[in-house]
């Protein structure tokens, strides 16, 4: 009835919010703990414990812990309780109570203050509890073995505009498992968006696990890049493909602003022939509709005179098919090359300066088709994961608090979807 080993349930009292169960061990003899010698009964203590919920109801647990006294007069222990796996001493959650609770955050979308209301216990009584259950299982060091590909991006991870200390970076697993899926998972996080914090934390590892990385994705930002080199230098670097199309798109925008301004000397109204083709000029051509692609070529023609917006738009589409897999990786591979070598001499000043950024990464770029379009979508999806359990708990005020919670709902513990 109870499911504990060792442990008898002696009565089942109903309560008004849910049953009330009196058990007791079967512990029959017991040594002292200072002499060994073997101790007599001295009676029975009663400990309240909170243990998991059956169904909808909560479930109290009245354990009538065994006394025991020891029978050698020098020995400096007089009496003493029984200790069982059924709860740690002066506890008020079991055990089983913990495990349901840690298991709760790393499976489902929950707080622990929901959890708490299960448990009818206080929010800190039962944070305590499953924050020294998290801590047992992140220092876990097979968590972090068998890694080949790593991630990193920043977020930050507490509200407010101003204030520092606000910003925190995210290393995640990349690996592909046996069928050549990512299966994305958080490893840490670390306080700052700098170089110094990746690189510690990558310094902080054992040589076996930086000997194990083999890529790196990142995004355009040189103080990860540093960090990669300076303690992953075997690693090869792969810039993010998103965020490299992310720029063309910012390229687009930054011309159609540009023309916009010396054309009408103005920022750009809803009636104007530019303004209201800004969603298309962000979207693949292959996507476009006919009804689409007549009213962006309209609106190049009328408020582009003389073709800069569609020569960025160009170049942007050229910058898409290179991620695109609609042709074979040695043709956009020679395509990368193509566009790295050419758009520093474009005429249209952002897209030269697209360009000039991209020559300087030319081997990260590149590294793409190396590694068979490593890129940093599962890190992404773990700043979903992130996203969403820093909105269900309304925000967080401790860090330590914050990496636990977000290593528990983002550490790879959770069971993917599979499509039946």
């Amino acid at each position: 009835m109870f499911g504990v080993p060792g442990v008898r349930v002696l009565a089942a009292q109903p309560e008004p919010d849910g049953l009330c169960l009196t058990v007791e061990t079967d512990q029959a003899v017991a040594g002292c703990r200072s002499c060994g010698v073997l101790a007599v009964a001295h009676g029975r203590r009663e400990q309240l414990l909170h243990d998991a919920p059956f169904g909808h109801r909560r479930v109290r647990v009245r354990w009538r812990k065994r006394v025991w006294r020891c029978r050698e007069p020098p020995c400096p222990t007089g009496t003493f309780t029984e200790i069982h796996e059924l709860a740690v001493p002066r506890a008020v959650l079991t055990g089983r109570a913990v495990m349901w609770a840690t298991d709760a955050l790393a499976d489902d979308d929950t707080t622990v203050a929901a959890l708490a209301r299960r448990l009818g216990v206080d929010w800190h009584t039962l944070w305590e509890a499953v924050k020294v259950e998290a801590q047992r299982r992140l220092a876990d060091p097979a968590r972090l073995a068998g890694i080949s590909a790593l991630g990193v991006d920043e977020h930050v991870w507490r509200p407010g505009r101003f204030g520092a200390g606000r910003d925190v970076t995210g290393m995640v697993d990349l690996s592909r498992d046996q069928h050549g899926k990512v299966r994305a998972r958080l490893l840490d996080l670390v306080p700052g968006r700098s170089g110094p914090a990746y690189r510690a934390w990558l310094d902080a590892r054992d040589e076996a696990f930086r000997a194990g990385v083999r890529q790196a994705a990142l995004d355009p930002f040189r103080g990860y890049a540093n960090a990669l080199r300076d303690s992953l230098s075997d690693a090869v670097q792969v810039l993010d493909a998103f965020h490299v199309v992310k720029l063309g798109t910012q390229v687009v925008d930054e011309v159609r602003r540009r023309v916009q301004q010396e054309q009408l000397g103005r920022r750009g109204h809803k009636h104007d022939p530019l303004y209201r083709i800004r969603g298309l000029l962000r979207h693949g051509a292959e996507h476009l509709t006919d009804r689409q692609q007549r009213r962006l070529a309209a609106g190049l023609h009328a408020g582009d005179p003389h073709g800069q917006v569609e020569l960025a738009w160009a170049c942007y589409q050229q910058l898409r098919q290179i991620y695109s897999g609609l042709q074979p990786a040695g043709v956009r591979r020679a395509l990368a090359e193509k566009v790295i070598a050419g758009f520093p001499s474009c005429p249209i000043p952002e897209v030269a300066r697209l360009g000039r950024t991209l020559r300087s990464w030319r081997a990260q770029v590149l590294a793409y088709f190396d590694t068979h379009g490593l890129s940093n979508g599962g890190t992404e999806a773990i700043n979903g994961l992130i996203e969403k359990a820093r909105r269900l708990a309304h925000g967080y005020r401790n860090f330590t608090n914050y990496r636990l919670r977000m290593l528990l709902a983002a550490g790879g513990q959770r069971p993917y979807r599979r499509t039946p």
